[in-house]
C-alpha cells in the first residue's frame, strides 16, 4: 500500500527529512538524542502504585463521584476502569464519547464493563464533527485527523468532569504515549516534538481557516494547548493513568478484562490487537501517505528506547493489516472515496 522507507535501526521511526534523519549507521537523531539525554539527566524512579494511591487520597472529595474514566471500550481504558472501581473501590463514572465512527464491538465492551462492574456510564454521541472530518479528508488530506478528534474529545472531557464536579479525569494512556499528568496530548501533538512538527503545523493552519470560514465551528478550539489553558480557568483536575504506575503488563491486563468482564478484541483494528474507532483507518492511511508514519509509530519508538517493547513487536502491530475495502467502507460515511491506493 505505501512505498517502502528507510526506518531507524533501533525503533521503528522512518526516515522523514528535515526533522526525522538517519545517520551512516541507520539510527535517527530522536534514538541519539535519547541517549546522550539519558546520561545527562538525574536518573528518575518509574512511577509507583503508592504515587498513584497517594494521588487519589490527595484528590478524593465528597462529591458523587470520585473520577471520570474516559473508557472507549478498548483493552486500556477498559482496564484503567476496572482498576479504579476493582482495586481501589472508587465510584467512577465511565464516559464514552462516540464521534459517530466507534464500533459496535467498543461500545459493547464499554456498556457490558460498566454495567458488570456497577459503575454509571454516561455516553455522549454526536455528529458535530462531521462535517469537519469530511472535508479534512477531501480537501486537506494533510491533516492527520486523529488530531482534530482529540481535541475535541478532551475539550469535552474536561467539560464533562467541570459539569459533574469530578477532580481526577483517568485514562488508559499508556507509557508510550506519556507518563506526565495532564500531558499525553500535550505529548502527542505539543508543538514542541519534532516528530509532530509537520501534522501540528498542518492541524493547526487548518483549523485558523476551517473556524474563521464555518460559524458553526467557531469556538472550536484551535490546539490542545487552547483546550487544557482555558479548562484549567474553569475547574481543577488532575489526569492520570493506572497504567503509568502500575506493574502490570499489556497481556496480563487484557487476560484480566477478559477473564472477569468479558473484553472483547475487535475484529478489525490499527494497530494490531487495539481498539480504535473507524475514522482512525482514514487516519493512518493519510498519515502515511503524507508523512510516513503515524502518532502510533512515535508512541511506540518511545517504548523501545525506554525498554517496555522491542522493536520486533512494534513493527508486528504496525504492519498496515486493512484493504481498500475496509477503508472506503468508513469513508463512505463521509461521502468519500479512495481511488488509488
Amino acid at each position: 500500500m505505501f512505498q517502502d522507507r528507510k526506518i531507524c535501526k533501533r525503533c521503528v521511526m522512518p526516515e522523514s527529512k528535515p526533522d526525522i534523519r538517519l545517520n551512516e549507521e541507520g539510527v535517527c537523531n530522536l534514538c541519539l538524542e535519547y541517549e546522550k539525554n539519558k546520561g545527562r539527566q538525574k536518573k528518575q524512579r518509574p512511577p509507583l502504585e503508592s504515587d498513584l494511591t497517594a494521588l487519589l487520597k490527595k484528590y478524593r472529595t465528597k462529591g458523587e463521584y470520585d473520577c471520570l474514566v474516559m473508557c472507549s471500550g478498548g483493552k486500556d481504558s477498559t482496564a484503567a476502569l476496572y482498576f479504579m472501581k476493582k482495586r481501589y473501590k472508587l465510584n467512577p463514572l465511565a464516559f464514552t464519547f462516540d464521534n459517530g465512527f466507534e464500533t459496535e464491538e467498543a461500545l459493547e465492551n464499554a456498556r457490558s464493563a460498566s454495567e458488570k462492574l456497577g459503575a454509571d456510564h454516561l455516553l455522549f454521541k454526536t455528529d458535530k464533527m462531521k462535517k469537519m472530518f469530511a472535508d479534512a479528508v477531501k480537501r486537506h488530506p494533510e491533516v492527520v485527523l486523529c488530531h482534530l478528534c482529540s481535541i475535541w474529545y478532551m475539550d469535552l472531557t474536561f467539560r464533562m468532569a467541570e459539569r459533574f464536579d469530578i477532580p481526577v479525569i483517568v485514562a488508559g494512556w499508556t507509557r508510550g504515549q506519556s507518563t506526565e499528568r495532564a500531558g499525553v496530548a500535550e505529548y502527542r501533538y505539543g508543538k514542541d516534538r519534532r516528530e509532530f512538527t509537520g501534522m501540528g503545523e498542518a492541524t493547526r493552519r487548518f483549523l485558523k481557516e476551517y473556524t474563521r470560514e464555518n460559524p458553526g465551528y467557531r469556538d472550536f478550539p484551535k490546539s490542545i494547548e487552547e483546550v487544557i489553558k482555558k479548562a484549567r480557568k474553569r475547574h481543577r483536575t488532575v489526569e492520570i493513568s493506572p497504567h503509568w504506575f502500575l506493574p502490570y503488563s499489556e497481556e496480563e491486563y487484557t487476560d484480566l478484562i477478559t477473564k472477569e468482564l468479558g473484553w472483547k478484541a475487535p475484529e478489525n483494528s490499527y494497530p494490531a490487537k487495539s481498539t480504535n474507532c473507524g475514522l482512525n483507518f482514514l487516519s493512518v492511511y493519510n498519515s502515511m501517505k503524507h508523512y510516513g508514519y503515524t502518532h502510533y509509530h512515535v508512541e511506540m519508538s518511545k517504548m523501545i528506547r525506554a525498554g517496555l517493547m522491542t522493536r520486533d513487536e512494534a513493527l508486528e502491530s504496525l504492519a498496515i493489516n486493512f484493504d481498500k475495502e475496509l477503508l472506503n467502507f468508513w469513508a463512505a460515511k463521509l461521502g468519500h472515496r479512495f481511488e488509488e491506493i
